[in-house]
Protein backbone atom coordinates (compact mmCIF):
# COMPACT_ATOMS: atom_id res chain seq x y z
CA UNK A 1 0.00 0.00 0.00
CA UNK A 2 3.04 2.34 0.13
CA UNK A 3 2.57 2.83 -3.37
CA UNK A 4 -1.02 4.08 -2.56
CA UNK A 5 -0.04 6.58 -0.17
CA UNK A 6 2.67 7.96 -2.28
CA UNK A 7 -0.12 8.28 -5.78
CA UNK A 8 -2.17 10.04 -2.81
CA UNK A 9 0.22 12.60 -1.56
CA UNK A 10 1.44 14.03 -5.13
CA UNK A 11 -1.99 15.67 -4.71
CA UNK A 12 -1.99 16.61 -1.06
CA UNK A 13 -3.37 19.91 -1.07
CA UNK A 14 -5.74 19.65 -3.58
CA UNK A 15 -8.90 21.45 -2.81
CA UNK A 16 -12.81 21.77 -3.40
CA UNK A 17 -14.38 25.19 -5.29
CA UNK A 18 -16.62 26.57 -3.22
CA UNK A 19 -19.59 27.99 -5.51
CA UNK A 20 -21.51 27.28 -8.72
CA UNK A 21 -17.86 25.16 -10.14
CA UNK A 22 -16.01 22.57 -9.11
CA UNK A 23 -12.35 21.66 -9.12
CA UNK A 24 -12.34 19.46 -12.62
CA UNK A 25 -9.47 16.45 -10.54
CA UNK A 26 -12.28 16.07 -8.01
CA UNK A 27 -14.84 15.31 -10.74
CA UNK A 28 -12.42 13.23 -12.51
CA UNK A 29 -12.23 10.58 -9.82
CA UNK A 30 -16.34 10.34 -9.66
CA UNK A 31 -16.43 9.85 -13.80
CA UNK A 32 -12.94 7.28 -13.93
CA UNK A 33 -14.53 4.79 -11.01
CA UNK A 34 -18.70 5.47 -13.30
CA UNK A 35 -20.15 7.39 -11.18
CA UNK A 36 -20.53 10.16 -13.93
CA UNK A 37 -23.73 11.73 -12.76
CA UNK A 38 -21.82 13.66 -9.95
CA UNK A 39 -21.15 16.75 -11.13
CA UNK A 40 -20.44 19.23 -7.79
CA UNK A 41 -17.44 18.56 -4.83
CA UNK A 42 -18.98 20.24 -2.60
CA UNK A 43 -22.31 18.74 -2.45
CA UNK A 44 -21.34 15.24 -3.02
CA UNK A 45 -18.74 13.16 -0.54
CA UNK A 46 -15.81 12.55 -2.02
CA UNK A 47 -13.10 10.53 0.42
CA UNK A 48 -14.42 6.94 -1.11
CA UNK A 49 -14.26 7.95 -4.76
CA UNK A 50 -10.85 9.59 -3.86
CA UNK A 51 -9.81 6.38 -2.84
CA UNK A 52 -11.79 3.65 -5.46
CA UNK A 53 -10.11 6.22 -8.02
CA UNK A 54 -6.13 5.53 -7.04
CA UNK A 55 -6.83 1.91 -6.28
CA UNK A 56 -8.17 1.74 -9.18
CA UNK A 57 -5.34 2.89 -10.98
CA UNK A 58 -3.13 1.07 -9.05
CA UNK A 59 -4.87 -1.93 -9.75
CA UNK A 60 -6.01 -2.77 -5.64
CA UNK A 61 -8.93 -3.68 -4.60
CA UNK A 62 -11.56 -1.26 -4.07
CA UNK A 63 -15.10 -0.92 -2.28
CA UNK A 64 -16.72 0.67 -5.99
CA UNK A 65 -18.91 2.64 -4.17
CA UNK A 66 -19.02 5.78 -2.32
CA UNK A 67 -20.31 5.27 0.75
CA UNK A 68 -17.51 5.19 3.28
CA UNK A 69 -18.66 2.29 5.03
CA UNK A 70 -17.84 -0.05 2.19
CA UNK A 71 -14.38 -0.39 2.47
CA UNK A 72 -15.42 -2.46 5.83
CA UNK A 73 -15.58 -4.93 3.38
CA UNK A 74 -12.61 -4.39 1.76
CA UNK A 75 -9.30 -6.42 1.86
CA UNK A 76 -8.62 -8.23 5.82
CA UNK A 77 -9.92 -6.58 8.67
CA UNK A 78 -6.48 -6.01 11.07
CA UNK A 79 -6.50 -4.82 14.74
CA UNK A 80 -2.86 -3.34 14.58
CA UNK A 81 -2.77 -0.27 11.57
CA UNK A 82 0.26 0.41 9.69
CA UNK A 83 1.27 3.55 7.82
CA UNK A 84 -0.75 2.89 4.53
CA UNK A 85 -3.27 0.53 5.63
CA UNK A 86 -7.34 1.64 5.67
CA UNK A 87 -8.90 3.40 8.34
CA UNK A 88 -12.72 3.78 7.91
CA UNK A 89 -14.50 6.29 10.85
CA UNK A 90 -18.43 6.51 11.77
CA UNK A 91 -20.17 9.80 11.15
CA UNK A 92 -22.85 11.49 13.45
CA UNK A 93 -23.36 8.33 15.13
CA UNK A 94 -21.90 4.64 15.62
CA UNK A 95 -24.76 3.15 13.90
CA UNK A 96 -25.73 5.43 11.09
CA UNK A 97 -24.79 4.84 7.19
CA UNK A 98 -22.64 7.76 7.03
CA UNK A 99 -18.87 7.60 7.66
CA UNK A 100 -15.55 8.58 6.40
CA UNK A 101 -12.38 6.43 4.99
CA UNK A 102 -8.87 7.22 4.53
CA UNK A 103 -5.34 6.08 4.84
CA UNK A 104 -3.75 5.82 8.34
CA UNK A 105 -1.00 7.86 8.63
CA UNK A 106 0.15 7.43 12.17
CA UNK A 107 -1.71 7.92 16.09
CA UNK A 108 -0.38 9.61 19.04
CA UNK A 109 -2.53 10.49 22.33
CA UNK A 110 -6.08 8.41 21.33
CA UNK A 111 -5.83 10.95 17.40
CA UNK A 112 -5.08 9.15 14.34
CA UNK A 113 -3.61 10.59 11.58
CA UNK A 114 -5.20 10.51 8.53
CA UNK A 115 -4.18 10.92 5.29
CA UNK A 116 -7.88 11.25 2.68
CA UNK A 117 -10.09 13.08 0.35
CA UNK A 118 -13.27 15.56 1.80
CA UNK A 119 -11.24 16.39 5.35
CA UNK A 120 -11.92 20.18 5.49
CA UNK A 121 -12.58 20.28 1.87
CA UNK A 122 -9.25 19.08 0.99
CA UNK A 123 -7.26 16.54 0.39
CA UNK A 124 -4.86 16.62 3.66
CA UNK A 125 -3.77 14.63 7.06
CA UNK A 126 -6.46 15.32 9.58
CA UNK A 127 -6.79 13.96 13.20
CA UNK A 128 -9.50 12.05 13.72
CA UNK A 129 -10.45 10.26 17.72
CA UNK A 130 -9.85 6.96 17.64
CA UNK A 131 -12.61 5.96 19.68
CA UNK A 132 -14.99 6.89 15.90
CA UNK A 133 -13.07 4.22 13.99
CA UNK A 134 -14.66 1.33 12.52
CA UNK A 135 -12.15 -1.00 11.30
CA UNK A 136 -8.50 -0.79 9.24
Amino acid sequence: MEELLLEVLKHYGMQEVSGPKSNPHIIAFFKEIGNTWVSDDSETAWCSAMLNYFCKRLGYQRSGKLDARSWLSVGAEITTPELGDIVVYWRDDPTSWKGHVGIYISEENGLIYTLGGNQGNGLNISLYNKTRVLGY
